[in-house]
């Protein structure tokens, strides 16, 4: 069933022609799937840590990502989908605690998606199986046991590509990704009792590549403030591609400089993890100086 028990009893109920263990090897996982996928198979891999996918970087980047570009379109592993927990565990040290999600989103031909609970998680993988092209699902590794929510038992799925605006606001925007959503939801939740009659947007990227645009300017436009936040180091991460379409296409209706509250650009540390990550003092400071400024 894996580290986390995510496909346990799965060989029995659908039989091993269909779910298989395979060796312990990034490279051989990675690029037997890329052959089922080209072969016009829906093929699903596992890679237990994503800290443990750089192993398959090649695989992934040079060949499921540009497989249908360099035929021309005449064939291409659109059927590959990777899934690989990600992100803070609790306890994982810097090989078991990462997000690095940064590395794939410079890589054209793949999309990347990041659920922040398992009714997302439910429907952005089943999207993502039926999508036509090469996907990495990354789970985060604290929602696995964490996080309850009333998944409907029904076959459904959620729209890639396409941001959710899970509170609506006028006066600043606060946009996240993964586990980090949580967080600042509470964080929302709290400013908006403290300080009446302040109302703040929440929007959850869900696919991370491509960022859906349309939906993060429109809220720009409409509050003229952001902060964005997630659990990766602060350098060349999501945030910084947010931050360069804003300043690119809401430069006109900003009110105050654009903020992230991330993870530090050090390696994860396992004593120091609830220091690494960024938490609700961060982000809330950060919030109260953006609409101070």
């Amino acid at each position: 069933g894996g580290v986390f028990r995510c496909t346990q009893d799965l060989a029995k109920d659908f039989g091993t022609d269909r779910v298989f263990n395979t060796p312990l090897c990034e490279q051989g996982i990675v690029g037997f799937a890329i052959g089922l996928a080209a072969h016009d198979n829906l093929a699903i891999a596992e890679i237990q840590f994503t800290d443990y996918i750089l192993p398959a970087f090649d695989q992934i980047v040079n060949e499921a990502a540009k497989l249908r570009y360099r035929s021309g379109g005449d064939f291409n592993c659109g059927g590959l989908t990777i899934r690989t927990p990600c992100s803070a565990v609790g306890h994982g040290g810097h090989y078991h605690s990462q997000s690095n999600e940064a590395y794939f989103s410079h890589v054209p031909g793949i999309k990347l998606v990041v659920p922040r609970g398992p009714v997302q998680a439910k429907g952005l993988l089943r999207a993502s199986i039926l999508d036509p092209n090469p996907i990495i699902f990354f789970e985060p590794k604290s929602l696995y046991r964490r996080t309850e929510d009333k998944v409907p038992e029904m076959d459904y799925a959620l729209s890639l590509g396409v941001a959710d605006v899970m509170r609506p606001g006028k006066h600043l925007t606060v946009i996240s990704y993964g586990p980090q959503v949580l967080l600042a939801e509470e964080v929302i939740k709290e400013l908006e009792v403290s300080h009446s009659g302040l109302s703040i947007e929440l929007i959850d990227l869900q696919t991370v590549h491509p960022i859906d645009v349309e939906t993060v300017v429109k809220s720009i436009r409409k509050t003229g403030r952001c902060v964005i936040t997630h659990e990766a180091p602060k350098t060349l991460g999501i945030g910084a591609e947010l931050i360069s379409v804003i300043q690119e296409k809401c430069f006109d209706r900003l009110e105050s400089p654009l903020r992230r509250v991330c993870g530090y650009d050090t390696h994860f540390p396992l004593a120091l993890e609830n220091f690494h990550l960024p938490n609700k003092i961060r982000l809330r400071a950060a919030i109260l100086e953006t609409l101070e400024y």
